[in-house]
């Protein structure tokens, strides 16, 4: 059997969550009020229904309460006035208790039955006591969550080396795994400051063309395979494989020079 839900997100570059409309009618940038494990949340259709089978749903699937009122974004302005000044309350009580931490972000549910904080650390960090304070400035359920630096630069934001704003923070939804790899596939240089973003991991990027590279590089010889140019017979020292070329050492010369790889045969 199928069943209809709609992709609704809570945040900028945050992860598509699935719910089951309800029977009411909705289409992508609806501001609407759903259920989660959470509580109640503000969220935007990023999705519209869709027709989906039953295998392929996350069990048990929320529904969405109700398209989203003018009162509703009255209210979500006060609780985001509200999660600025639980930012602030917290710094402070961080350094009142001496903790080696650093806040990065809070959040607050539409409901305001809890608060979340998250922060990055070097290692564990006892925050007990932390807890036991904000619960008693707060009056509501407090969770602290220690996070990566990949989630840290997802929220915060900045600008990466190309001078644009982080993917992460812009509309990568999840992390993808990057290896070195991937750096080596591409010819770029291995100089750790040259492919690391600025949350100090090999940058996304890196991914994004990787497929392409080893599609690609399946036409080109391999590395000292011998070929044979126009200018005679050559071993293969190098491949640009945006410009689809080769760089080759010359057996009699011993010059480099670059050829298209259709200018060029692979010597058996």
């Amino acid at each position: 059997m199928k069943c209809s839900v709609v992709g609704v997100r809570f945040k900028r570059a945050g992860k598509v969550y699935y719910f089951d409309p309800a029977g009411i009618e909705l289409a992508v940038n609806d501001d609407v009020i759903v259920e989660t494990s959470r509580g109640m949340e503000y969220g935007q259709v990023v999705t519209g229904p869709v027709e989906i089978n039953d295998e392929e749903i996350v069990t048990p699937l929320k529904k969405v309460i109700r398209k989203a009122t003018g009162q509703d974004a009255q209210k979500l302005a006060a609780v985001q006035e509200k999660v600025k000044q639980a930012y602030s309350i917290c710094e402070q009580k961080i350094i009142t208790h001496g903790l080696p931490m650093k806040l990065v972000d809070v959040e607050k549910t539409f409901d305001e039955s809890k608060l979340i904080f998250y922060f990055t650390a070097e290692g564990r960090i006892d925050f007990r006591e932390l807890v036991k304070d904000l619960a008693a400035v707060f009056r509501t359920r407090i969770e602290l969550r220690q996070i990566g630096v990949r989630d840290e630069a997802k929220m915060m934001g900045g600008l990466g080396c190309c001078g644009r704003e982080l993917c992460c923070a812009t509309w990568l939804a999840d992390f993808a795994s990057v290896s070195i790899r991937m750096a080596k596939e591409q010819n770029i240089s291995l100089n750790p400051t040259k492919i690391s973003g600025i949350c100090g991991r090999l940058m996304c990027c890196l991914k994004f063309e990787n497929d392409l590279y080893e599609q690609s590089r399946q036409e080109f010889p391999p590395l000292n395979s011998v070929v044979r140019t126009p200018d005679g017979e050559g071993k293969v020292t190098g491949a640009n494989i945006l410009k689809k070329t080769i760089a080759v050492e010359l057996k009699e010369s011993k010059m480099i020079r670059e050829y298209a790889i259709n200018n060029i045969s692979v010597e058996k």
